[in-house]
């Protein structure tokens, strides 16, 4: 549940960027950095799409992911935890090369980016730690509806 409440965060701010790019939102409200210089360079749009429209997809995904591994049918599913991880990994690597851009070559910061770029970050590594929990709980069959943290101790199997 903790990637789901950070994708909708993300989704939420990915959203507005969108929008501000492709002209439906007239001015970004950015009180730290340089946020229109940032969404207005060359370097806003990637293979035709705004940036931030790529970041929504990604938040749409990883919202979707996360809400299918806390499903009946998902839980604890190596694989899920293993999409996420593979989707979250390449997002920070993406928004890592953004944010050399920032600082390098457009000579600008925008926060809406740099929350986004933490946030990814912070996905990444509950979506590791999630990983790790699910590679555990293989073979661990669980109650229905039993919730069990990566960390916690398991009970002995009956044999």
């Amino acid at each position: 549940m903790t990637i789901a409440v950070l994708s909708l965060v993300g989704i939420l701010i990915a959203l507005y960027l969108t929008l501000y790019k492709i002209g439906v939102i007239g001015d970004l409200s950015c009180t730290l950095g340089s946020c229109e210089t940032v969404n207005t360079s060359k370097w806003a749009t990637f293979l035709g799409l705004p940036v931030a429209a790529w970041g929504l997809g990604a938040y749409v995904a990883l919202f979707a992911l996360s809400m299918a591994g806390t499903s009946d049918r998902y839980a604890g599913s190596q694989t899920i935890s293993l999409l996420l991880v593979a989707l979250s990994a390449w997002s920070v690597i993406f928004s890592a090369w953004l944010t050399y851009l920032e600082l390098f070559v457009i000579h600008a910061i925008c926060i809406w980016c740099v929350t986004s770029a933490v946030l990814l970050v912070v996905i990444l590594v509950v979506s590791v730690i999630d990983l790790k929990g699910a590679r555990g709980a293989r073979g661990a069959p669980r109650a229905r509806g039993e919730l069990q943290s990566p960390g916690a101790p398991r009970a002995p199997r009956a044999p």
